[in-house]
């Protein structure tokens, strides 16, 4: 064997690391420590083929790709936000990973594992394409596109309580709301389906999960969907810092009810609020001029859940 002048002697070439049985080697050590079957770095042709079938089961598409329906598809990227969405357990369809160095990736790939979301193990330029350049920390997590309920699927029993919401931009603010309907027993939100907030992974994290149990409807016209409730039996009323009454005074809140929820900033449209029944307020005695959204919809629905069950 060759010796190089103060290196010691050439490695055979099956000890490189590049070669691809050491390759093979390092994927099965990795598969055994995570329990979890990996692509390894065999090759662009391997990671093409697994991205195809991921592709062909609507799983596993590239940064930037877009549904049938036209909407881009998200990522999460970043060490911490990917480990905190599969903790919140937000729905994954693909987990990207160049490395498991580092103890909130293996625990990623730990969680991925025990929901069944296909581990996909690729290069950092590789990565850097999918996330269209964005910083990754050598990690991404493809969230499943989320499939929303049609309006009138809310109008569910003979009195349904359905939460509109109206000019909410924050998915944070959107999944606060959730939760709160979930709390309080409503049977669905429903959001505009232009200028508005959607469901993301932010709103599955700050829904703490309840997204899976109460249905999120998208309406191409919310004031027109109000009227479809009205028409449907349905009292509106709307939160509004002009409303002649209190949230506690509700009396119709006890049969088919509709509370349309606005922005902090900006309220109710003018036409989502002349739709309405009425317009309900809910008294501040402090210094506060107004509240943050999901804050006002949890306390209007506690006051609409206490008279209901009263």
């Amino acid at each position: 064997m060759a010796k190089r002048k103060g290196r010691g002697p050439t490695p055979k070439a099956e000890d490189r690391h590049w070669h691809a049985k050491r390759q093979r080697a390092r994927a099965a050590k990795n598969a055994r420590r995570t329990g979890t079957p990996t692509l390894g770095p065999g090759g662009r042709e391997k990671l093409a083929e697994a991205r195809r079938a991921a592709e062909a089961a609507g799983r596993g598409r590239p940064a930037g790709a877009r549904r049938a329906d036209g909407e881009a598809l998200e990522l999460v990227t970043g060490r911490n936000p990917v480990v905190e969405a599969l903790r919140a357990g937000v729905p994954g369809s693909a987990l990207y990973v160049t490395s498991s160095t580092d103890e909130r990736v293996r625990e990623s790939i730990q969680l991925a594992a025990d929901r069944g979301i296909p581990l996909l193990e690729t290069a950092k330029p590789e990565l850097d394409r999918l996330t269209d350049g964005a910083v990754h920390q050598g990690i991404a997590l493809q969230v499943r596109p989320y499939r929303y309920a049609h309006p009138d699927d809310l109008l569910k029993g003979a009195a349904p309580l359905i939460v509109a919401v109206d000019g909410i931009t924050d998915p944070r603010n959107l999944g606060a709301i959730v939760r709160s309907a979930a709390a309080f027993g409503a049977s669905g939100v429903v959001v505009p389906e232009r200028r508005a907030a959607g469901v993301t992974a932010g709103t599955w994290k700050a829904s703490a999960g309840t997204l899976a149990t109460v249905p999120v409807a998208r309406a191409t016209n919310l004031a027109r969907q109000l009227k479809v409730y009205q028409q449907a039996g349905c009292f509106v009323a709307g939160l509004d810092a002009r409303g002649g009454v209190t949230v506690a005074d509700l009396e119709v809140a006890d049969g088919p009810f509709v509370l349309v929820v606005g922005s902090e900033g900006k309220g109710l449209g003018r036409l989502v609020a002349e739709t309405c029944d009425l317009l309900a307020t809910i008294p501040m005695p402090g210094r506060a001029e107004s509240l943050n959204a999901g804050v006002a919809a949890g306390i209007a629905l506690y006051e609409v859940a206490r008279r209901r069950a009263s």
